[in-house]
């Protein structure tokens, strides 16, 4: 396919990126660190840490992880916590050790939490106490050596770190009762590391960095492998596309979605630390009215989020009363971004709001519209430099400008494939490197590409994929069904939803109690929203559900 859009770039973005400029994301982090060590680097709740700080306090941590018995260049470290100050110090540190990040989020159930870390082989965890519990209940079943806990309030500022932990375990009673022997906190933790020498490591490009784990066809999460190559690429190909717009040691950007989202890590964290921008970390915003509050209290320049996130702000009291004269990037991503909700976000912020496309396996950017676009234009945008987009049939050939298939990517930030699963790698991944999307798009005369329709059966709530398989094989573990077939339907808030349609065995079974039965295993958006009874479902002459048919009807 001939690269169309490559007329259609914005002047001054180099269609090449320089992937040797930074040998792994920590060094990234590292020469940021010495580029712009006095100036505020993340924040959260009234507390700022400055780059020095970071520096500091990630070459502690990681000193510590050093020093536990039987840990090796590449094991694997897990992180279960929302967006706090401890999070970034934590991703760093483990990086910085030569060991691999396994992002978790802090909402799993237990028999989520318990696949991840089984499947990841992750030796250490750290968690946020408000989760203990639900470690507890599974931390003997994997192959967890050490557990580091922390709380919400650790690293803000005394007196308020103290208030902030004892209001939230004895007032809010956000902290369920928990018994994790050996275990120890984030303080002590960094208290050894200072004690201790780091040694520092030689990461290269092939160094696994992360596993970003997304859905299976299968019903079980898989782990994308993203090595430092495809982070720094990543970051480099995003960072190219703003750097017209973005100044050093000037930038507030609102990191909102949790760092544990592919999205969020990338461009806030990676693309805005590169510029010496501060990074201001929201820990809850679907607390909508405080998250408000926050935003009014900093002039921010940027921002990133979901759909769902822009809407919920644009609809809360206090919104448009904020200075948004510094305002100058709002990217969406993760999900689409509707028209309404993006010219209603212009017409408050006097700012655009620009749509971008990404995937877990892409680390995540592929397309990002450009960033002199005046007005919303239904599209997912132009594939990012040394990135080559291609439209296919199901037979793998190559379709022309106009014609609808198969999006399929091929670039340095393509992940090296799944964790320990070579047959789902190699069903998505061919041998020349084209990574198949599952996504139905089309390329206009522009070079502008726009999604058509989802091939595959996964479901988009509010930027975080749902395979139906894994609720399927929640739900028919439920006393009382016979048959059941999951699919997405649209929602006004979270752009789809999950609805499952079952078959019973027992005629007294309610949706009341499928859902109660569904939350006991499965983290919040993947509960469905909608249940219907059939007779019968749809299937194939050897059996299988049709679920496009159960969508049809």
């Amino acid at each position: 396919m001939e690269k169309l859009w490559l007329k259609s770039y914005p002047e001054g973005v180099k269609q090449d990126i320089d992937i040797d400029e930074y040998q792994s994301v920590t060094d990234v982090f590292n020469q940021a660190v010495d580029k712009f060590s006095d100036y505020p680097a993340f924040c959260n709740m009234g507390t700022t840490l400055s780059y020095a700080d970071m520096g500091r306090l990630t070459t502690d941590l990681a000193a510590y992880l050093q020093s536990l018995p039987g840990m090796q260049k590449g094991d694997r470290v897990a992180v279960m916590m929302p967006n706090l100050l401890q999070n970034p110090i934590s991703i760093f540190a483990i990086l910085k050790a030569g060991f691999t990040v396994v992002n978790t989020n802090p909402l799993y159930t237990a028999r989520e939490l318990k696949h991840q870390l089984k499947d990841s082989g992750a030796k250490v965890i750290i968690v946020v106490d408000n989760f203990c519990d639900t470690l507890e209940s599974v931390v003997e079943e994997t192959d967890i050596q050490q557990v580091v806990t922390t709380q919400l309030g650790d690293m803000l500022k005394f007196p308020k770190s103290m208030i902030v932990n004892l209001v939230v375990k004895y007032v809010k009673k956000m902290v369920p009762a928990y018994s994790i022997p050996g275990s120890i906190t984030f303080k002590q933790a960094l208290s050894i590391g200072a004690s201790k020498q780091f040694i520092p490591v030689q990461i290269t490009h092939d160094d696994l960095a992360f596993l970003q784990y997304t859905g299976g066809t299968t019903g079980l999460a898989k782990g994308a492998m993203l090595t430092n190559r495809n982070m720094v690429a990543n970051m480099q190909q995003a960072s190219e596309w703003i750097s017209h717009m973005v100044i050093e040691r000037e930038e507030i950007i609102i990191t909102a979605l949790p760092l544990y989202h592919i999205f969020s890590l990338t461009a806030n964290c990676l693309v805005f630390m590169k510029k010496g921008a501060l990074n201001y970390l929201i820990t809850n915003p679907r607390d909508m009215p405080g998250f408000v509050k926050e935003l009014a209290s900093v002039k921010f320049t940027a921002i990133t989020g979901v759909n769902t996130l822009f809407n919920g702000l644009l609809n809360t009291p206090g919104f448009k009363e904020i200075d948004f004269s510094a305002l100058k990037l709002t990217l969406g991503g993760g999900m689409a971004v509707q028209e309404a909700v993006a010219e209603h976000w212009r017409r408050v912020t006097q700012s655009p709001l620009l749509e971008a496309y990404g995937l877990t396996e892409t680390s995540p950017a592929v397309c990002i519209n450009p960033m002199d676009l005046k007005d919303f234009n239904g599209s997912i945008g132009l594939p990012v430099p040394s990135t080559e987009v291609s439209i296919r049939t199901e037979d793998g050939e190559f379709l022309e400008q106009g014609e609808s298939g198969e999006l399929c990517v091929r670039g340095p930030q393509v992940m090296k494939g799944y964790w320990k699963k070579p047959e789902e790698t190699a069903f998505v991944l061919d041998e020349k490197g084209w990574l198949k999307t599952g996504d139905v798009a089309i390329m206009d005369e522009e070079g502008f590409f726009r999604i058509v329709d989802r091939k595959k059966d996964m479901i988009l709530v509010s930027g975080f994929n749902v395979f139906p398989n894994e609720i399927e094989s929640v739900i028919a573990a439920c006393p009382g069904v016979l048959e059941v077939g999951v699919i997405g339907v649209e929602d006004e808030k979270s752009g789809e939803a999950v609805k499952a349609v079952i078959v019973r065995n027992d005629d007294s079974l309610t949706e009341k109690d499928v859902i109660d039965h569904c939350r006991k295993d499965l983290t919040s958006y993947k509960v469905p929203r909608q249940i219907e009874f059939r007779t019968e479902l749809p299937k194939t002459n050897v059996g299988k559900i049709l679920r496009r048919e159960l969508r049809d009807n």
